[in-house]
């Protein structure tokens, strides 16, 4: 019964989805003859900014449909092992890695209850410091140390260098800060035995650092969303992409598609659309094998939003270019997931065209909203309302908080200057260098910095004030709403203060 009234719920929001979007682009377009030609832009980019949530939000509820329906016939599979077992390349890619970090995950790597498997150490390091740490640490584990004499293509590069040296049947890639459990093996290996045409398995990862830290707190709870339910709902969609780490491939099919995509910095996405248009499949298995670290800084998290939007809106251009020479290539159903994989990032331009819209009408009574405050109301109210209450009660449901949720909701949000600029450049074919995410404790980003925070901060308290100002002598409701959302954008911008400080002083929240 909870079930069936989940479904409805879900409709119920698509629904409400697809009527405020038919209302938005019908007022918008009839109204448009009847205002000057910069309120029309404004009207436009406030309609941009909103396809773009509604797009991503009708993404989200079809995506928490197919969640519902993950096959469980995997984890009854995943008991099934034959012997003797096939035998697993493990990998590890590190380059100026912490030594105690390395030493952590090799430790959890080796404990992996698994005999026929072979762990490599790719030690991409260019200092004597770590060189030397490499070979001790190869050396008390009883690693494979694997280099290579030139460098190229980051990570991807000396996977690939690696790989073609190998004889083991499959290749299960582990970033440097990984913990895997026991087993991780036994659960996935099966699966792959029984499907050939399956090129990879992703498994989740989790960050054991959620507790002590705020930062990989917020960015933890965001990788539960993706995890929990749009992994499954790629995975049910024979959509679901490669990760990075925690996951195995085919040794054959890596090798057929010419190795990992040595082309841009997000090489496993890149990497999982070439598998797909060879015909090969993948398969996102549930359950919890891994745990690894989250950034610890504001200026840790920075980076890495930076490398995954710069490589998956690099990736996007790829997958346009590909749609349209063959666009019966993959199902509609793997187009549209790698539609809204590739166009995530673009979230930051989203949002910032939200935020501008309010200040502009509070300031210089500029419209960008043409519907009657009857009709937005009728039909925002429904869409807002059901889409957040889905959100947060299926969610709830995995026993997450509303709370931690909405953190990680802000700190999203305020990475939008990041994204802008990584997005943008990546669409003009500005990639970029591959850089690994600072693990640890660091310091605080310097307040110049955080500048475009700090400065829409500043127009959002201001827009406020003055709209208030505005709504005490006017009293029109159209005012009044665009105060409530300078207030929200205000509060968000303002959590720049919660989540900038040194990781050794945080405390348990």
């Amino acid at each position: 019964m909870k079930e069936k009234l989940k479904a409805i719920a879900l409709i119920a929001v698509i629904l409400a989805i697809i009527i405020y979007s038919m209302i938005r682009i019908t007022f918008t377009v009839i109204l448009s003859g009847e205002y000057a030609w910069f309120e029309n832009v404004f009207s436009f980019m406030l309609l941009a900014g909103e396809t773009f949530i509604l797009i991503h939000a009708t993404g989200y509820a079809i995506d928490l449909v197919r969640a519902n329906k993950k096959e469980e016939s995997l984890f009854f599979l995943s008991q099934k092992f034959s012997y003797p077992p096939p035998e697993v390349a493990v990998l590890v890619a590190a380059r100026h890695e912490p030594k105690e970090v390395l030493e952590r995950t090799f430790r959890s790597i080796m404990n992996i209850r698994y005999t026929a498997k072979n762990v490599y150490f790719l030690d991409d390091s260019s200092l004597e410091k770590y060189k030397k740490e490499a070979e001790d640490i190869a050396a008390h584990f009883g690693l494979h140390l694997f280099r290579r004499e030139s460098r190229h293509g980051a990570k991807a590069g000396i996977v690939n260098d690696c790989t073609r040296t190998l004889q083991e049947k499959y290749i299960v890639i582990f970033d440097a800060d990984q913990n895997p459990m026991p087993d991780f093996l036994e659960k996935i290996v099966p699966i792959m035995e029984a499907n050939e045409k399956l090129a990879f398995i992703q498994t989740p990862q989790f960050y054991s650092n959620i507790k002590e830290n705020r930062i990989a707190r917020a960015s933890g709870y965001q990788q539960a969303v993706f995890y929990e339910y749009i992994c499954e709902a790629k995975g049910s969609s024979e959509a679901m992409f490669c990760c990075g780490t925690n996951v195995i491939f085919r040794k054959d099919a890596l090798l057929a598609v010419g190795g990992m995509d040595e082309t841009v910095v997000t090489e496993d996405f890149a990497t999982s659309v070439k598998f797909h248009l060879a015909g090969w499949k993948s398969l996102y298995f549930d359950h919890v094998s891994t745990f690894g670290m989250g950034p610890e800084t504001l200026g840790a998290y920075f980076q890495q939003q930076s490398r995954w939007a710069k490589g998956t809106v690099g990736v996007f251009r790829k997958v346009i270019q590909s749609f349209f020479k063959n666009p019966f290539k993959l199902k509609f159903s793997q187009w549209w997931e790698y539609l809204l994989s590739g166009t995530y990032y673009f979230v930051g331009i989203a949002f910032t065209l939200l935020m501008i819209c309010p200040v502009a009408y509070l300031f210089f009574h500029v419209p960008s909203f043409f519907i009657h405050q009857d009709i937005y109301f009728s039909v925002f109210i429904p869409y807002f309302g059901l889409s957040l209450g889905v959100f947060f009660l299926t969610l709830k449901d995995r026993n997450y908080s509303v709370k931690s949720l909405f953190l990680g909701q802000m700190l999203m949000y305020i990475t939008f200057p990041i994204l802008i600029r990584s997005a943008v450049s990546a669409l003009f074919g500005f990639q970029g260098t591959f850089a690994i995410t600072q693990k640890g404790a660091g310091k605080a980003l310097p307040y110049l910095k955080l500048w475009p925070q700090f400065t829409f901060m500043l127009l959002n308290y201001t827009a406020l004030v003055w709209g208030m100002n505005r709504w005490y002598y006017e009293k029109d409701f159209s005012v009044l709403i665009n105060c409530i959302w300078a207030f929200y954008h205000f509060m968000v911008m303002l959590s720049v203060f919660y989540f900038n400080v040194e990781s050794k002083d945080d405390e348990k929240v």
